[in-house]
Parts: structure tokens; C-alpha cells; sequence
């Protein structure tokens, strides 16, 4: 009965903490975006106030979907600093409850704090950042001196009269709409016979919908056309899984990307990153709780000094860096998706509890 009610105790604090935490890193995480934004797209033709407000608003869920792992870390610390400061992690003690009892609601609030984030945030994060990429595309208009290049796999498109290389600047619609797209034609002969700039270049079924397109060919001065159709044996559905970046599929989505992604022969490493990525977050929240643990149950008793909780913030920080880092080796290939996501996880969770045995029982 005690220990109910105590449960129930700890857990309400934690999560009170944690909806203020939200709240402050969300107004801070807004107004550093949106000064960030402003001075970035303030130029572009189309550029709003209200615009660069509604472009940040549906920015940040992503950007608050990557500190969620300190929001758990810096919540942690600070309830269990506060319980021990008041003695009444000293009188849960006397009263007979280990700290691996009361230490229970804790990791449960962590727990769903990590579901939370995977089944309601990162579909409004994958949503806004397609949201971001379109308004900003749609501000900047036609002025290529302000266009901001993007990372952007180049296509190769195969027929029986010549290669062509497709590349663009931006990429709309799931890949099937090209903003600022170059086309280099090929001979047999590996020679380039034409230059094809579009303005844009939209995927129709069997063909390619070119607009104020400009045609270069070898020794002979550029035609301007309005329009222009290049027929494609390329399919939407394989487009959307070559050029969509992984950050911007929810995550009840990407299983279904990923098989269809392995239909067309397409690599899904980077795919299966960010699906085990996402499966790991609740459990890497939990061992951001158990660091914040071993740096804060003793503070008060033991006189220990900010040094150790920053040391405790600091480990926090490399495991971070460590997950994203691996996160990268895992996308690229060159470790398996799998273990790049879970083992930097299941490392620090046994660290964690490791270190919180030896203070606590040993």
C-alpha cells in the first residue's frame, strides 16, 4: 500500500517535470529555429513572417524529436536531485524500499515517454519536415542564386537510345517532382550528346513532364522550350523509394517502405536504421534515467560536488553522440542496421545498471 502510493508519487512528479521540460525546450527550440529561419529565407521572394512562423511550427517537432533523449537525462536529474535534497529518498530508504523498487515509476515514465515519442511525434515530425521542404521550395520562386543545394541521389534512366543521368536541387511529392532538375543524355559510347536544365520535371506515367527547359547540345547554341516530354521506363512507386529520405517516413510507414524498397532492389539500409533507430528510443531513454540515476541519488547524503552531475550530463551527451554516430555506419552499411541502433543502447543500459548496483548494493 505504501509502496503503491509512493509509486504513484514519484511517477506524477516525474511527469509534471517532464511536460514543463517539454514546454521550455519547445519555446526555446522555436525561438532559435525561427531566428535561424528568418535570416536564412528572408531574402526569397515568397518569404512571409507568418510564413517563417508556420515554416518553424512545423519544423519542430522534428528538431524536439532529437532532444527528447536530454529532456529524459536532464528530467531525471532534476526530480531525483529534488527528491534527495527534501530527505524523501532518505525516508523511501529507512522505510525499507531498494532503489531498484522506487527507481520502477521513473523508468516506466521513461518508457512512455520513448513510446510516446514514436507513435505520435515522429509522424508529426515526418509530416512537417515534408511541409517545411514544399514551403520553402514554393518561397524562393525561380531565383537560382538563392536556391540552397540539397543532397540529392542522381537517377540513371536506361533506354535503348541513350543513358540519361537525372539530377535536381530539390525533391518534392515522395521524388516525383523535381525542382531545378538537369538531364545529361549519353551515347553508346559513353560520349554526352545533350544537356537537358528544367525548371522542373514532373513523373507521369512512361514519360517525364519537363518544364522551361533549356537543351544543350555539343557545339551548337541553346534552345529554350517551354515544355518538353522525355519518356521514362521508370516508376513512381520505385522513385518515391530511391529519393525519399528516411526522416520524413512515419514510422508506421516504414515497414512498408522497406518491402517495397527491397521489390525494386533498392538498398534499405539506411531505412532499417531509422526503424530499429526508432524501435531503441524507449529503451535508450531508459538508460538516460539510469545515468541520471547513478549522478543523483547520493548528492545529498555524500556532499558530492556539480562536477559529478555534469559528469553525469556529459555521459548522457556521448551516449547520444555515440547512437548517432553509429546510427551513420549503419545507413551507409557499413555495420549492420541492427546492431548499429541496439547495441550502443543495451551497452549503456548495462553500464547503467552496473554502476547503479555498485553505489547502491555493493
Amino acid at each position: 500500500m505504501i509502496f503503491g502510493t509512493l509509486s504513484r508519487y514519484f511517477f506524477r512528479r516525474y511527469v509534471v517535470t517532464t511536460m514543463w521540460f517539454l514546454i521550455g525546450m519547445s519555446a526555446i527550440t522555436f525561438l532559435l529555429d525561427f531566428s535561424e529561419t528568418a535570416s536564412r529565407i528572408s531574402n526569397f521572394p515568397g518569404y512571409t513572417l507568418g510564413g517563417a512562423v508556420l515554416l518553424t511550427a512545423v519544423r519542430l517537432p522534428l528538431i524536439l524529436q532529437q532532444t527528447i533523449p536530454f529532456v529524459a537525462l536532464f528530467v531525471g536529474i532534476t526530480v531525483l536531485i529534488g527528491l534527495n535534497r527534501k530527505y524523501e529518498l532518505v525516508v523511501t530508504r529507512a522505510a525499507g524500499i531498494s532503489v531498484w523498487q522506487f527507481m520502477l515509476p521513473f523508468i516506466a515514465g521513461s518508457l512512455i515517454l520513448g513510446v510516446l515519442t514514436v507513435v505520435a511525434l515522429n509522424p508529426l515530425a515526418a509530416w512537417g519536415q515534408r511541409q517545411a521542404t514544399q514551403f520553402e521550395t514554393a518561397w524562393r520562386g525561380q531565383d537560382n542564386a538563392m536556391i540552397r543545394a540539397l543532397q540529392v541521389p542522381w537517377l540513371r534512366q536506361i533506354s535503348s537510345r541513350d543513358d540519361v543521368i537525372i539530377g535536381a536541387k530539390t525533391v518534392l511529392e515522395n521524388g516525383t517532382l523535381l525542382m531545378d532538375a538537369v538531364l545529361v543524355h549519353f551515347d553508346s559510347a559513353g560520349q554526352v550528346i545533350l544537356r537537358q536544365d528544367a525548371s522542373s520535371a514532373k513523373l507521369e506515367d512512361g514519360y517525364w513532364q519537363l518544364n522551361n527547359v533549356v537543351e544543350r547540345k555539343p557545339g551548337e547554341i541553346p534552345v529554350r522550350k517551354a515544355a518538353e516530354q522525355l519518356r521514362t521506363n521508370l516508376k513512381q512507386d520505385f522513385i518515391k523509394e530511391r529519393l525519399t529520405a528516411p526522416e520524413t517516413i512515419g514510422f508506421f510507414d516504414l515497414s512498408n517502405r522497406i518491402a517495397a524498397a527491397k521489390s525494386f532492389g533498392i538498398s534499405t539500409k539506411a531505412l532499417e536504421t531509422q526503424f530499429n533507430s526508432l524501435l531503441s528510443q524507449p529503451l535508450l531513454l531508459v538508460a538516460m534515467t539510469l545515468i541520471a540515476a547513478t549522478v543523483s541519488l547520493k548528492f545529498s547524503r555524500f556532499n558530492q560536488s556539480r562536477s559529478v552531475i555534469l559528469g553525469g550530463i556529459l555521459s548522457g551527451f556521448m551516449l547520444y553522440v555515440v547512437t548517432v554516430l553509429v546510427k551513420a555506419f549503419g545507413s551507409s552499411g557499413v555495420v549492420p542496421p541492427f546492431v548499429a541502433t541496439w547495441i550502443p543502447v543495451v551497452v549503456a543500459l548495462a553500464l547503467g545498471a552496473t554502476i547503479l548496483l555498485h553505489q547502491e548494493d555493493g
